[in-house]
């Protein structure tokens, strides 16, 4: 038998670290030493103390600070998602645009208002859908990307050239979650929704470098409206059969239409305490079977319950300002200084340019399939959800669907960002840098590089107002190729002498950027990375070229 004061090794294994304590009383000699606790065990969180396995009453103190602090953290990054959309309803909410309103950039979007990077490439218009009433009919305009999100930021359908309609146009119906009232036969895309709001993002492509014909287009053809339950896609066979109610046919509407170009607004999620309450907000709105138990749960742990008011109190409000803080921390580092193990740089470790989503797709769940000659090769799933993926995703970024990241050539959009330069540097407003891209950018549509302001995430704010530069000759001027095909780009705060308006972006002295560069309509030489950009590099004149 082992000595009262034998040694026992314990391993903390939520921090990794293991400790050799002496027991300072005699072990339970029928019980393993695995499964006792030592007198006093010292972690991370501090040292842990015990009268026979009894915690004293400043360990279950220190205990108790650190499971609340734990949760707190837990609800910002799996809360993220849904404070994000929230926080932009909000953001329209306070310039005047109510669910159901329709915000247009019909001249594009610039760095007046605060959007997680938003592009100056196409045409956004942007709604917010209340369902709470039934189910509503939303006929898109032709040609357009969409997508329509839950209010947890989670996929429900793509409209336009992504979805059923293929650009075509149609009829979609939004269920909202619990209806079961009458249905059509057909003539509708279905989708259902967990949330009783969803959010529509649009986006329009220019037409010979002019935004007009585009916004045009969506002003005439968007229409929302309630769905009437047996009418249009209800036959009257149905209704003598008690299938269905013998309705009227809905009348098609026009929203509201907004314009947003130039308009100034802060759509983007807090980083204090107040973030919870945001959360509190939300989970108050939807329904409680919107959420999955354990991410409820943890919002539970820390007072945020559906049906019953939030009041932290001041110990509580404590904790969370520091929970609020580690996981604001949590997304920066994430997605600006991501370690080479989460997957997240898209060519090689050489390489600067990362994408979270083809870690895990749109779900985060399993990497976007293979589409080969063969056909279409899925990954498997392997069962967990790749969180640090989805937490870098929407610490930056806005909206969720397949389109985002498919490996389908001319379909859709595809982005790669980087924060750092060659030398994997902190990007600095001060100082010259030039990007080579180069030739057959794999683009079949166009092209763009746009910088972001570290802070905000959202478009640098400097005098030149629209901070991109690409293929296309609006906002600001087409980037010129060189002679051998490829294209320089210059970032610095002063045009260098020689470089043309339109392959030059502005910076500011004292403020940090990051930039993504975007292919609208990707050409295969961009998944089978076959073509590969530059690295940001610091140069001093445009001679250094």
């Amino acid at each position: 038998m082992r000595s009262a004061a034998a040694l026992v090794v314990l391993s903390c294994g939520v921090h990794g670290i293991a400790t050799v304590h002496a027991q300072t009383r005699p072990p339970t000699s029928s019980a393993p030493l695995s499964i006792q606790t030592p007198d006093a065990v010292k972690t991370r969180i501090g040292e842990l103390r015990y009268r026979d396995g009894f915690p004293d009453p400043a360990t279950a103190k220190t205990v108790y600070d650190y499971l609340d602090f734990s949760r707190g953290v837990d609800s910002y990054l799996n809360g993220l998602p849904g404070v994000s959309l929230y926080a932009l309803r909000k953001g329209f909410r306070d310039v005047g645009v109510k669910d159901g309103d329709v915000i247009m950039f019909s001249r594009l979007m610039d760095s007046n208002s605060l959007f997680l990077t938003a592009n100056i490439d196409t045409v956004y218009f942007w709604t917010f859908i209340d369902l709470s009433k039934g189910p509503v009919v939303v006929e898109p305009p032709r040609d357009v990307l969409g997508v329509v999100d839950d209010m947890w930021f989670r996929w429900v359908t793509d409209i336009g050239i992504p979805g059923p309609d293929r650009g075509q146009g149609g009829k979609y119906l939004l269920v909202p979650p619990g209806y079961n009232g009458p249905m059509p036969e057909g003539g509708y895309f279905v989708a259902h929704s967990r949330t009783n709001t969803v959010t529509f993002l649009g986006r329009a492509f220019l037409e010979n470098n002019d935004p007009k014909p585009a916004a045009d287009r969506i002003r005439a053809e968007l229409k929302m409206y309630p769905y009437g339950a047996g009418g249009y896609g209800s036959s009257i066979g149905s209704y003598l059969n008690g299938k269905a109610p013998l309705g009227e046919l809905a009348k098609p509407a026009s929203p509201r239409f907004v314009e947003g170009s130039g308009l100034a607004m802060n759509t983007i999620p807090p980083n204090d305490p107040t973030f919870y309450d945001m959360l509190d907000a939300l989970v108050q709105e939807e329904p409680a079977t919107a959420l999955d138990p354990e991410i409820a749960g943890q919002f539970h742990a820390i007072g945020i319950r559906k049906g019953h008011p939030f009041k932290p109190d001041d110990r509580m409000r404590a904790i969370l300002s520091d929970a609020v803080a580690t996981g604001n921390a949590a997304g920066r580092v994430l997605s600006a200084t991501a370690r080479s193990e989460e997957g997240f740089r898209y060519y090689d470790q050489a390489s600067q340019w990362t994408n979270q989503l083809f870690v895990g797709g749109y779900s985060f769940m399993a990497p976007p399939p293979n589409v080969t000659k063969e056909g279409v090769q899925q990954f498997p799933d392997d069962g967990a959800r790749k969180l640090n993926a989805r937490t870098a995703m929407f610490y930056v970024a806005t909206g969720i669907t397949p389109a985002m990241v498919m490996r389908l050539p001319n379909i859709g959009s595809q982005y790669i960002g980087t924060f750092t330069d060659a030398r994997g540097q902190a990007l600095d407003g001060s100082k010259t840098y030039r990007l080579t891209l180069p030739p057959n950018i794999p683009a079949g549509k166009f092209w763009s590089v746009t910088l972001y302001d570290n802070q905000t995430r959202s478009m640098l704010q400097t005098p030149q107002r629209f901070p991109r530069a690409g293929s296309q000759s609006y906002p600001t001027p087409a980037a010129r190729a060189n002679a051998d095909g490829s294209t320089t780009l210059y970032m610095s705060p002063v045009k260098p002498s020689g470089v043309t308006a339109g392959n030059w972006i502005q910076t500011t002295p004292g403020k940090g950027w990051w930039a993504i560069l975007r292919f609208y309509n990707p050409l295969p030489s961009f998944f089978d990375k076959s073509w590969r950009p530059g690295e940001i590099e610091e140069a001093t004149s445009a001679a250094s070229r």
